[in-house]
C-alpha cells in the first residue's frame, strides 16, 4: 500500500465526515471544491434535487485563454471569483462551503477567498 493510497483514503474519510453535516439546498447550495495536481474545479450543488446549478474550472476555454497566473493559488482564487459571478447571475448569494475532504489551506482556501470577494456569503 503506497503513501498516495493512504492519503486518498484519509481524504475520503474526511469527505464523508463533512458530508454528513452539510447539505446544499436550492436556496443555499453546496459549493464543492475538487483539486487535482494541475487543476481546480468548483460546483454549486443542490442536494435536494441532485442537480449542479453552476460550475467553474481551470479547464474551461475562457479561463485558459486569459493571462497565465504566476501560481496555482492565484488561479484558484480566480476560479472562486468566476464561480461567485455565475452563482450571482442565477440569483444565489449564500452557499455552504464543502472542502470535499481537502485541508482548508492553499488552493482550497484561495477558492473560498475568491468566492467571498466575488460576493458569495458562507
Amino acid at each position: 500500500m503506497g503513501s498516495k493510497n493512504i492519503r486518498s483514503t484519509s481524504r475520503i474519510k474526511r469527505q464523508r465526515r463533512i458530508r454528513k453535516k452539510i447539505r446544499g439546498t436550492a436556496d443555499r447550495p453546496r459549493l464543492s471544491v475538487f483539486r487535482s495536481a494541475r487543476h481546480i474545479y468548483t460546483q454549486l450543488v443542490d442536494d435536494d434535487s441532485g442537480r449542479t446549478l453552476a460550475s467553474a474550472s481551470s479547464l474551461e476555454k475562457s479561463f485558459r485563454e486569459a493571462p497565465v497566473e504566476e501560481n496555482k493559488a492565484a488561479a484558484a482564487r480566480r476560479i472562486g471569483q468566476l464561480a461567485a459571478r455565475r452563482a450571482i447571475e442565477k440569483g444565489i448569494t449564500t452557499v455552504v462551503f464543502d472542502r470535499n475532504g481537502f485541508l482548508y489551506h492553499g488552493r482550497v482556501k484561495a477558492v473560498s477567498d475568491g468566492a467571498r470577494e466575488g460576493g458569495l456569503i458562507f
